[in-house]
């Protein structure tokens, strides 16, 4: 990422971020907050981020998203003397730690092969990486599973140079969809510091697809800044050999102040 993208990166976070009033616990909280933007001062700050003028709104209806959609508030802005409606996806993150990790995508291995049009050996690897399909080695660190650490490397190779020459595709169905709700905005909001930042979907993209595809310490995969690993959990069912991928909300608004380097 250059120095001026990270400075308008900067300038948008900076711009983009405020204290909450009374802050806000879920979705039915942000929904509620934009249906009295006329005089919830937070809303207000939210519909001059996404460029309205507020002497020009005629009307606001703020809805919650429910379903298999990365949009979590859909907002409808009908402005003075215009016959169109314009609608603002919006996805929701709710962070209630100083640092915490948020699931963004979670699938069977098979819907993510039809979704990215995956080469069956690199379907066979992620099942082995998730435990779908057992392991034959008798050492690996785990009897359900093989880390990715523990594969050949031809095998490693094969993830990486799949994830890094799909990275945009990658990074955009996670984070922004591809349906007709496909996320415009992020909203984080940083509980512990009653802080909430609404950034384009594109900044977001942008921060978290930043950096190489490579093997993290633990075995799983990092796709820039976004983590990809088995879900586990479960109780032991067969959900638990799903694959997700994760990302820290926290980084893009704290982390953004550093120049631009990867931690």
């Amino acid at each position: 990422m250059n120095r001026k993208t990270m400075n308008n990166i900067k300038e948008l976070v900076k711009r983009g971020s405020a204290t909450a009033r009374g802050g806000f616990r879920n979705e039915d909280d942000v929904v509620r907050k934009f249906n009295n933007w006329k005089k919830d001062e937070d809303a207000k700050k939210w519909l001059k981020i996404m460029n309205y003028k507020l002497n020009e709104i005629e009307k606001v209806e703020a809805i919650k998203i429910t379903g298999s959609h990365k949009t979590d508030v859909q907002v409808k802005i009908k402005v003075y003397l215009k016959n169109a409606i314009a609608a603002e996806n919006i996805s929701v993150k709710l962070v209630s730690r100083h640092s915490g990790f948020n699931q963004i995508d979670k699938r069977w291995i098979d819907k993510y092969k039809e979704l990215w049009n995956m080469p069956s050996n690199v379907v066979k690897i992620l099942k082995l990486f998730t435990g779908e399909i057992k392991p034959r080695k008798n050492n690996s660190k785990n009897k359900r599973r093989m880390f990715l650490d523990e594969m050949k490397k031809k095998d490693r190779d094969v993830i990486i140079d799949f994830f890094e020459s799909n990275k945009f595709l990658v990074v955009a169905d996670i984070l922004k969809g591809r349906d007709k709700l496909s996320v415009a905005w992020m909203l984080i909001y940083i509980k512990p510091k009653n802080l909430w930042t609404l950034l384009p979907m594109s900044v977001v993209m942008n921060f978290y697809g930043n950096g190489p595809v490579r093997i993290a310490d633990r075995g799983s995969l990092k796709i820039g800044r976004i983590g990809m690993q088995r879900k586990g959990g479960d109780g032991g069912r067969i959900t638990a050999t799903m694959l997700q991928f994760k990302i820290n909300p926290v980084e893009i608004v704290n982390q953004i102040k550093n120049d631009g380097q990867d931690n």
